[in-house]
């Protein structure tokens, strides 16, 4: 049972650093990423394929250190998501959302189709673990204990960030972009760093991702898990890092549980439409909190 809750507590902490993300866009800077799950695969592919061990399988022999893939990733992913503000960012609402589903879904097409760069449709496998020396339970904690140093760090800098001048600008951007521009600010810059920053915390929670289960495929990083990054984000309070925090423990929590409900309870030839369930379960619960508390959990009720 401990080994369980140690193993969530990882996980929904990874998570949540790819949900801080995504309210840094949206949340602060009024961006619609519809392509979350993209910039996290650019993370973990890139992990696994700066450590993966020499293979005459792979174009990439580099087998670089756990602490260098997580640099590469961030890196990458900010390049990417400079790349794709620069074409993106001067649409707006549903265009940009459109523009970064179809971003996030190319990302997916090219996972699967350069294998000897990401292993194609079967992925990487034998991605370096660190603490695997450690046994099943030592490895529990330590990673535990990284993930939640990583997340802290990042609820701290992007809190300090946005109580300073660039954060209110960025508030200011989300609310009316217009007067900002009359204001003399530079609203394509200032809308690009946001994304780019963003993003780059999905890079870092794809990463951590794929060295945390030392595996990547495409089928790791599915349209669907940008579905449940926005709703981690709109239960937990659009706007509010500690929101954003809180609704990535509440879905995960009622995304695991609801399986175990699930596996226990149907009938066998009913569990493989278990999935289903518990997606129509998570969408109920974010049209109730759109419906009776659309602040979320920890957000500010947004003055009209």
């Amino acid at each position: 049972m401990l080994s369980y809750l140690i193993f969530f507590l990882t996980v929904a902490s990874i998570l949540a650093i790819a949900t801080l993300g995504l309210n840094l866009q949206w949340g602060v800077s009024g961006q619609f990423n519809a392509g979350v799950v993209g910039f996290m695969a650019i993370g973990g592919y890139t992990q696994a394929i700066l450590t993966m061990p020499a293979s005459q399988a792979l174009l990439v022999q580099l087998h670089a250190p756990f602490a260098v893939g997580l640099i590469g990733a961030l890196v990458v992913s900010g390049v990417a998501a400079l790349l794709v503000g620069v074409a993106t960012l001067k649409l707006r609402s549903d265009y940009l959302a459109i523009a970064t589903f179809g971003i996030a879904t190319s990302i997916q097409v090219l996972a699967n189709n350069l294998e000897p760069l990401t292993g194609g449709s079967r992925g990487l496998v034998g991605i370096p673990r660190p603490f695997e020396g450690w046994g099943p339970r030592g490895y529990g904690i330590a990673w535990l204990a990284l993930v939640a140093c990583v997340l802290a760090a990042a609820f701290f800098a992007l809190q300090t960030l946005l109580r300073s001048p660039w954060g209110r600008v960025q508030r200011a951007l989300r609310e009316d972009e217009v007067v900002c521009a009359a204001l003399g600010k530079n609203v394509v810059r200032q809308r690009l760093t946001a994304f780019v920053m963003g993003s780059m915390l999905m890079g870092l929670s794809g990463a951590l991702y794929a060295a945390f289960v030392g595996t990547t495929s495409p089928s790791e990083f599915l349209p669907i898990l940008t579905f449940q990054i926005w709703a981690m984000l709109i239960v937990g309070g659009s706007g509010s890092n500690a929101g954003a925090i809180a609704g990535s423990f509440a879905i995960w929590g009622l995304w695991t549980l609801s399986g175990m409900v699930i596996v226990s309870v149907l009938p066998p030839q009913w569990q493989a439409q278990g999935g289903a369930l518990q997606y129509i379960l998570v969408g109920l619960v974010l049209v109730c909190t759109l419906l009776f508390r659309p602040q979320g959990l920890l957000g500010a009720r947004r003055r009209g």
